[in-house]
């Protein structure tokens, strides 16, 4: 029993041995072949990121062109080295093909949001710090990944969109600002004109509020107590709450400090002291 464990011993042994002999020269090559081929393929990857953010290209464009260089030299490397060694990569091929197949099939929902992410960075419908909603949500685009893309909101939550739900629907674009909206009314008796000016000189002197596209400040309507003066403008998409709160604070304090009367809803009931009967 212990003699045929030793002879099996030393039949690996000695196949071992010269394998080592035959291919020492080749398996040093391959291992040098190895290294360098990681080594040039992240300097190459590095360069190319370089290059295009030299040019302006989109972050998420350039890191996923960068990546796909690095995975493609090293691949060739390793399949360069494992030939100097004598192993013949087609059962790799083979095996990686029947795996990727397998994979495809129980993976459809990933590859689908992977594929939308494709489409997603070759058309740039939208890029990092732009404005977006799709599907009833909105928010400044954070990152856009090859299975996702982050938005975060005025509130500072981050949303995680599959990209599958954000490529063929209908996306609203209004870059890195938002829309703001805000109504006061005043009296009927007030100098409507007055109140609009006083209004343009707050959002003039707010540093966050977009000087392009320009605020908007005019009367909205007629209400039964008064009249609405509606204002809008354009701030930082992650700005907007805090913005908002100060330009209506102020907007408040300056009709107030010009004696402009704001009024409040009320009802007037005629008492009839008539009486009917003779």
């Amino acid at each position: 029993m212990i003699s045929s464990e030793i002879e099996q011993f030393e039949k690996y042994y000695t196949m071992l041995t010269e394998y080592l002999v035959t291919y020492s020269v080749q398996i040093l090559g391959a291992i040098f072949i190895l290294i360098l081929g990681l080594w040039v393929a992240k300097k190459l990857s590095n360069l190319v990121a370089k290059l295009m953010t030299r040019h302006n290209v989109d972050i998420t464009l350039t890191s996923f062109v960068s990546n796909v260089v690095k995975v493609l030299l090293i691949v060739m490397v390793v399949v360069i080295a494992l030939g100097k060694i004598g192993i013949s990569v087609t059962p790799f091929v083979a095996a990686i093909g029947a795996a990727s197949l397998g994979a495809g099939l129980a993976l459809q929902g990933m590859l689908s949001n992977y594929g939308a992410g494709l489409a997603i960075i070759a058309t740039r419908p939208f890029v990092v710090g732009d404005t977006i909603e799709v599907k009833g949500v909105s928010g400044q685009v954070k990152t856009i990944e090859l299975g996702y893309t982050i938005l975060i909101d005025e509130e500072k939550v981050e949303i995680t969109i599959p990209n599958k739900h954000i490529v063929g629907e209908i996306i609203h674009n209004s870059f890195s600002y938002s829309l703001v909206k805000g109504e006061i009314d005043i009296a009927y008796s007030a100098c409507a004109d007055t109140a609009i000016n006083l209004i343009e000189e707050v959002l003039k002197a707010h540093d966050q509020v977009a000087q392009n596209p320009l605020s908007q400040v005019g009367i909205e309507r007629f209400a039964d107590s008064g009249v609405t003066i509606s204002y809008r403008y354009w701030v930082p998409t992650t700005k907007i709450i805090e913005t908002k709160l100060a330009i209506n604070g102020s907007v408040y304090k300056v009709i107030n400090n010009a004696k402009i009367e704001i009024p409040f809803p009320q009802r007037v009931i005629t008492i009839n002291n008539s009486n009917s009967l003779n």
